[in-house]
């Protein structure tokens, strides 16, 4: 698996500029990497996410014979869970010893005050890995402390691995947002009735059906499809790719949305909460959307819950 390429020097000019077609696939030659530029935290993040994304990938071929215990309703950790956070800490605390954690399975890691944090999801999309669904992904963010020293502040860097595709979806606060060394922006599409929005459906013991039932009435009947795929972190890179218009989701968690909210927001789109508040991670709440349907969508959903 080769490396990502370098990241380009800080984009300055026009972040919004369209893509030359729909999708956000449309690129020039100025949209590839430059070689002179590669960031050395893109390249730590990188490196772990594909050793642990090495290691899923044996256990998903193996998934009759994991280990498997109940963590709460309908949620699960598995070893290779388990496997997959220790990789990703052993990469990342020999590269940034000082730094802070926050994971999914072992919770805070103060580090250094003075220091940012990771925030890491080694395996977003557990339900799918468990049941054999190829879909599945590791999410690294990193956010940094408060200027006033009174908790956290904003996420300048983040990357969505698919160990499966092989895909790293990765962005730099006002540097852009990548796809391996290929310049990603949100779909161009400016009519609900053909944009595609993804979402998660409340499930045993997560969620609120009636609210998400209010939003998905409003929405459906606007847009061409709605799609549930079980890992919130790619719909946001999938967002961020111009492959859906948008995603909604409530009661998720920093580690399945930090690194997904700035992909977004550097591929040029939008992400707020039910209200249309602008937060560094979003997770009790999240629309995010292009920079086109995000203000529809977020009042078809605010008149919903009304």
């Amino acid at each position: 698996m080769p490396p990502l390429l370098p990241a380009p020097p800080p984009l300055r000019n026009n972040p919004r500029r369209r893509a030359d077609n729909q999708t956000g696939y449309g690129r020039t030659s100025k949209d590839k990497v430059s070689f002179m530029a590669i960031s050395g935290l893109i390249r730590v993040m990188e490196k772990a996410a594909r050793k642990a994304g090495s290691r899923l990938r044996r256990d998903f071929g193996e998934i009759e014979h994991l280990q498997v215990s109940r963590k709460g309703p309908a949620d699960f950790v598995s070893k290779a869970d388990q496997a997959s956070e220790r990789t990703i800490w052993d990469e990342l605390r020999a590269a940034r010893p000082e730094w802070g954690y926050l994971f999914e399975e072992a919770g805070e890691i103060e580090g250094d005050p003075d220091k940012p944090r990771f925030i890491v999801d080694p395996l977003d999309g557990t339900t799918n890995f468990l049941h054999g669904i190829p879909h599945f992904a590791i999410s690294i963010a990193v956010q940094e402390p408060r200027l006033d020293g009174k908790g956290w502040g904003e996420v300048t860097a983040g990357l969505i691995y698919n160990p499966v595709t092989d895909e790293s979806y990765w962005a730099e606060k006002s540097r852009g947002a990548w796809l391996q060394d290929k310049r990603l922006r949100v779909s161009s599409r400016r009519h609900l009735d053909e944009s595609v929005i993804a979402t998660g459906i409340p499930f045993a013991g997560h969620g609120d059906a009636g609210e998400w039932t209010k939003i998905y009435h409003a929405l459906a009947p606007q847009v061409a499809g709605i799609r549930r795929f079980g890992s919130a972190a790619l719909d946001l890179a999938w967002v961020a790719a111009g492959r859906y218009e948008g995603f909604w989701e409530a009661d998720l968690k920093p580690w399945d949305t930090a690194a997904g909210c700035l992909l977004v927001r550097e591929a040029g789109g939008f992400v707020s909460d039910w209200k249309g508040r602008s937060l560094p991670i979003h997770d009790t709440q999240i629309l995010a959307g292009n920079d086109a349907l995000h203000s529809r969508l977020h009042k078809l959903l605010a008149n919903a819950l009304k």
